[in-house]
């Protein structure tokens, strides 16, 4: 029986150890999207307690703890911070298979050294053990990601913001780069109740008086030349239901004008007015070289109740699993039929669409600036991102794409204790090839190997995003 989670953890060959030990291990980490606090890395900010740090904001542990039956008190409400650290630690003896269990024991070992492992009864050792860590220097928010050897972050950031922090992080020149991504999100959901009012917002930062299509475009332009300015070069777009009709300007400027006078919009003609602004946006960043990061299949806030008590982003969401094949084939086309498709990256939340999606990007591949994997048929994401998700995810590109050009591993996370998730995702990773190698599928060729493992932890990330 293998000891738990020791050096070798996933590793189920000599090859996999060799890979990881050797080559994978200590590379350093690009994570290209994420949901960090940039306020939280420029003030540099320190925790109080490993409850604060750890639970604070992460939905993903919220829902298990519900599904522990843990009061809402002690998840998003006001009980004391070891209270909901106690709840946490007799959920996790509970998450048998879930990639928080070692999610959460990969971060007690590599960040505060504990190896113990977490339950109700070890909660207090661990609590103090972890608290007293945290008193150190390096245990600031820039400490923990230096820890993790992160050397470029993208975080996720509105047209409106002005991005202050990005700014003063750039200005002291910290040596991690900090980049924020554009997310439009907003001024798409045309459907959403606040969207007037989110136009006027970006109306008096940007400057441009928005009537009609134009008017929103040129906006959008000019934050996104001013979030290129402070090193941008990164769009994301969330996308949950039907995104896509092929239409025209008059006829999009209809719907804007519809929706501006108070009228209701239906579901084609949202989606007339989102695939007609994301093609346009697309086009924009081709020209501008941003990579396009489309995150599909999002089924948000399902339960109203907790959705008009907590808010959104607070673990009521879910994988849809609506058909959309021809309708991203239909907005790729749309932008590359005038070879103005940016650089792409297409995230599937159900594992069904894994194979379609890897077919999908192979379709628009063509290019004649040499880029590798233009169309990236990105990695396993949210309830995907473990073991067996990161596996299916990664099979599905060896068998339709070309590995070898893969991106790899993000955190989306909101949490700076959440990158030992590479480590992870390099285990899997140097274990799958391993096994291929020693079953005679792949050559034990050590060069060829290396520059594979190293290109998808590291290498290709740094080219494909200009860094």
């Amino acid at each position: 029986m293998k000891a738990f989670m020791d050096a070798d953890f996933l590793l189920q060959t000599e090859t996999a150890k060799r890979l990881f030990h050797e080559t994978a291990k200590e590379l350093p980490v690009i994570d290209f999207h994420n949901h960090l606090s940039p306020k939280e890395i420029a003030e540099d900010m320190r925790y109080e307690n490993i409850a604060q740090v750890w639970l604070g904001g992460d939905h993903y542990k919220w829902r298990a703890m519900r599904a522990n039956g843990i009061p809402e008190r002690l998840i998003t409400g006001d009980g004391e911070p070891y209270e909901k650290f106690e709840a946490w630690a007799d959920t996790i003896e509970n998450a048998i298979g879930n990639p928080l269990y070692h999610w959460t024991h990969l971060e007690l070992q590599r960040y505060f050294g504990v190896q113990t492992v977490l339950k109700k009864e070890t909660a207090k050792e661990i609590w103090e053990a972890c608290n007293a860590k945290l008193q150190e220097p390096s245990f600031s928010a820039r400490g923990l990601l230096k820890q993790q050897r992160a050397e470029v972050l993208c975080t996720t950031d509105d047209p409106a913001d002005d991005l202050r922090y990005h700014k003063a992080l750039k200005e002291e020149g910290f040596d991690i780069l900090t980049l924020p991504s554009f997310r439009p999100e907003k001024a798409l959901g045309i459907e959403k109740e606040d969207f007037a009012a989110y136009l006027e917002k970006l109306s008096g930062v940007s400057g441009v008086s928005i009537g009609n299509t134009a008017d929103l475009l040129s906006a959008l332009c000019k934050r996104l030349a001013f979030f290129k300015e402070t090193g941008a070069r990164v769009s994301d777009h969330s996308i949950e239901g039907r995104f896509f009709e092929k239409t025209t300007e008059a006829e999009v400027d209809a719907i804007l004008r519809k929706r501006l006078s108070g009228g209701t919009v239906t579901e084609e003609e949202c989606a007339k007015f989102s695939g007609y602004l994301l093609t346009e946006l697309g086009k924009e960043y081709a020209r501008q070289g941003f990579v396009m990061q489309l995150h599909i299949g999002a089924l948000r806030n399902n339960s109203e109740r907790f959705f008009r008590k907590l808010g959104p982003d607070t673990g009521f969401d879910s994988m849809n699993d609506f058909p959309y094949a021809a309708q991203l084939s239909a907005l790729l086309n749309a932008m590359d039929e005038e070879d103005l498709l940016p650089r792409t990256i297409l995230y599937g939340l159900n594992g069904r669409d894994y194979d379609m999606l890897s077919s999908m990007a192979g379709n628009f591949q063509g290019n004649e600036e040499g880029i590798r994997g233009k169309v990236q048929a990105g990695t396993a994401w949210w309830f995907m991102d473990q073991k067996s998700g990161m596996e299916k995810q990664m099979k599905s590109l060896m068998s339709i794409g070309l590995f070898s050009t893969f991106i790899g591993m993000l955190t989306d996370s909101r949490s700076f204790l959440s990158f030992p998730r590479h480590e992870y995702f390099r285990r899997i990773l140097c274990n799958l090839v391993g096994e291929l190698v020693e079953n005679g599928e792949y050559p034990e060729d050590r060069k060829s190997l290396e520059r594979l493992i190293r290109g998808i932890c590291y290498d290709n990330a740094k080219a494909y995003f200009s860094l």
